[in-house]
C-alpha cells in the first residue's frame, strides 16, 4: 500500500528521467517508496559511469536513512528483551525455591485473563495481530501490548505455566516499533517495515540470533515465500537489537554438539546417517503438526465450553496442577531450558545421553498446549525447542545415532515445522551450533516443513504456495 503523503525517512523525488535511475533495483533492496516508474537496468555495460555513480549514492543514502529510522527500534526492542530476560530468570529461580507458588497458577491465570479481557482488547491478538498489521497496515499495534504481554508472561512463569518467551519479545518489539512509527506519522509502507524490524529485533535479541531474527520476520509472513524488499532495514534492526541486549549484560544459553562427527552428512560412506536424519526430519514435522493442531483444537474447546475468557486460564491452571500431581515431577513447567536440579529433564540435558526419558517430548507438548491454549502468555517457541530436543534425544537413542546431533536437529526441525520457517531455522542452527552440521540441519528442517501440514501455530500466517508444488493465493 502506498501513501500520497510522505512520512518517515526523507524520500527521493520520483522523476525517472532525471538521472536514469534503476528504481526497480532500489525497490528490490527495500526502498520501494523511491519509485518504480523508471526503465529497468539493462546491464552494466550500457550504463554510463556518472549514472551508475548517482544510483550508488542514492542507495547509500537510503541505507543511511533507514539505519537512522530503524536503529531506535533495535535499541528499544533489545533493551526490552534484556529487561524481560533478566526478570524471567528472577521469577523462574524464585518459583524453584518456593514450590507452593504452583498452587496459585489458577489465580494467576484468572488475573491475566481478566486484565486482557477488560483492558487488553485487540492486544489479546498477540503475534497474530502483528502479522495482520504487516499484511494490511491499518490501526497499528496498540502501545499497551508491550506492558501487558510482559506482565502476563512473568505471571505465567512465576506460577509454573509451560510457555515460552519469543511471543513476548516479538510483541514488545512490534508494539514499540508501531509506537515509534505513530510518533512520526509514518506512512503505511514505512509502518509495515518498522513492524518487521520490531519483530526481527525482538526475536533476534531474545535468542541471540540476529540473522535468524531478520530471516524469521520475513519468512513467517507467507508460507513458501520470503519478502526480500525490507531485508536491509530488518537486518539492521535485528543486529542492533541483539547488540543492545548483549550490552546490557545478558548472556544466552550455549548448546554443544560434538564437532568431531563427520563434517559432511552427505558423504557416500555416511548414507545411513543421512537416512536417519531424514527420518528424524519427517518425524519432527509430524510432531510439529500434532502440536499446532492440538493447540488450535484445544483453544476452540476452551471457547466453546467456557465462554467467559478470564475463567479459561484459571481452569487451565487447575489442569496443569493435576498433571504435575499425576506425574510427580515439575520438570515440564516453565521454559525448560534448565531445571532446578542438575539432572532435571531440560533442553540443555537433552543434548546428553540419558538426559530425557522416551516420552519427555510428549509430556512437554501436553503441558504447553494446555497452558497456551487456555490463555496464558509467553509463546510457544522455547517449549517447541524442548519438545524437539527431547524428541531428537529419543530418536538418536533408538536409531543408534549421535544423541547431541539429533537433539540439535529436533530442536530446530520441530520449530521449523510449527512455524513454517525452514530457512530461518537452518540459519539458527548456524548461529547456535556452528556450521559443521549445516547440511543435516537443512535436510531435517525442510523435511519437517514439508510434512508439517498446511498451517502452523500462527493462524494469521498466509499461504503463498502449496508445500507440494501447486501455487496458492496468498491474499
Amino acid at each position: 500500500m502506498r501513501s500520497s503523503k510522505h512520512c518517515g525517512p526523507p524520500l527521493l523525488k520520483k522523476n525517472p528521467s532525471a538521472a536514469g535511475i534503476d528504481w526497480g533495483l532500489l525497490r528490490s533492496h527495500g526502498f520501494h517508496e523511491l519509485g518504480h516508474h523508471a526503465p529497468r537496468f539493462v546491464g552494466p555495460f550500457r550504463m554510463k559511469l556518472p549514472k551508475l555513480g548517482r544510483e550508488v549514492l542514492l542507495v547509500l543514502r537510503q541505507v543511511l536513512q533507514w539505519t537512522v529510522w530503524v536503529a531506535p527500534v533495535g535499541v528499544f526492542a533489545g533493551s526490552a528483551s534484556a529487561g524481560f530476560l533478566w526478570l524471567l530468570d528472577r521469577v523462574t529461580e524464585y518459583r524453584w525455591h518456593h514450590g507452593w507458588l504452583l498452587y496459585l497458577l489458577p489465580l494467576g491465570g484468572f488475573v491475566v485473563g481478566w486484565i486482557y479481557h477488560w483492558i487488553g482488547r485487540d492486544a489479546a491478538g498477540g503475534n497474530n495481530l502483528i502479522l495482520d498489521q504487516i499484511h494490511a497496515p491499518g490501526g497499528g499495534v496498540p502501545r499497551r501490548m508491550a506492558p501487558l504481554v510482559l506482565l502476563g508472561t512473568l505471571v505465567t512463569h512465576l506460577f509454573g505455566g509451560s510457555a515460552g518467551r519469543e511471543g513476548t519479545a516479538v510483541q514488545m518489539g512490534g508494539s514499540l516499533a508501531s509506537g515509534w512509527g505513530r510518533l512520526f506519522n509514518a506512512s503505511p509502507a514505512n509502518h509495515r517495515i518498522l513492524l518487521l524490524a520490531g519483530v526481527a529485533a525482538g526475536f533476534g535479541s531474545v535468542f541471540g540470533t540476529p540473522l535468524t531474527g531478520a530471516i524469521f520476520a520475513l519468512e513467517v509472513l507467507v508460507i513458501g515465500r520470503i519478502d526480500h524488499e525490507a531485508f536491509i532495514p530488518v537486518l539492521l534492526a535485528s543486529v542492533i537489537g541483539d547488540a543492545t541486549c548483549s550490552a546490557w549484560g545478558i548472556h544466552h544459553t550455549a548448546y554443544h554438539i560434538d564437532p568431531m562427527l563427520p563434517a559432511s552428512a552427505l558423504a557416500p560412506w555416511n548414507t545411513w546417517l543421512v537416512l536417519k536424519i531424514a527420518v528424524a526430519g519427517i518425524v519432527c514435522g509430524l510432531v510439529s503438526r500434532l502440536f499446532s493442531g492440538t493447540a488450535h483444537a484445544l483453544q476452540d474447546v476452551w471457547k466453546r465450553f467456557i465462554p467467559w475468557a478470564p475463567l479459561r486460564p484459571a481452569v487451565g491452571g487447575v489442569v496443569v496442577i493435576g498433571l504435575v500431581l499425576l506425574m510427580g515431577t515439575r520438570d515440564y513447567l516453565g521454559l525448560g531450558v534448565r531445571g532446578p536440579e542438575p539432572d532435571s529433564i531440560s533442553i540443555v540435558n537433552a543434548f546428553h545421553a540419558g538426559g530425557t526419558t522416551t516420552w519427555s517430548w510428549a509430556w512437554k507438548l501436553l503441558f504447553t498446549v494446555i497452558t497456551v491454549s487456555s490463555g496464558f502468555k509467553g509463546g510457544e517457541v522455547t517449549p517447541l525447542f524442548f519438545i524437539g530436543a527431547a524428541l531428537g534425544n529419543t530418536l538418536g537413542t533408538v536409531m543408534g545415532a549421535p544423541v547431541d546431533l539429533f537433539a540439535g536437529i529436533g530442536f530446530l526441525a520441530v520449530f521449523a515445522g510449527a512455524t513454517n520457517t525452514p530457512l530461518a531455522c537452518t540459519v539458527m542452527g548456524l548461529e547456535l551450533f556452528g556450521a559443521h552440521h549445516v547440511v543435516a540441519f537443512a535436510l531435517a528442517c525442510f523435511l519437517a516443513y514439508a510434512f508439517s501440514g498446511s498451517s502452523g501455530i500462527y493462524s494469521s500466517q498466509r499461504n503463498g504456495s502449496r508445500k507440494h508444488g501447486a501455487e496458492s493465493n496468498s491474499n
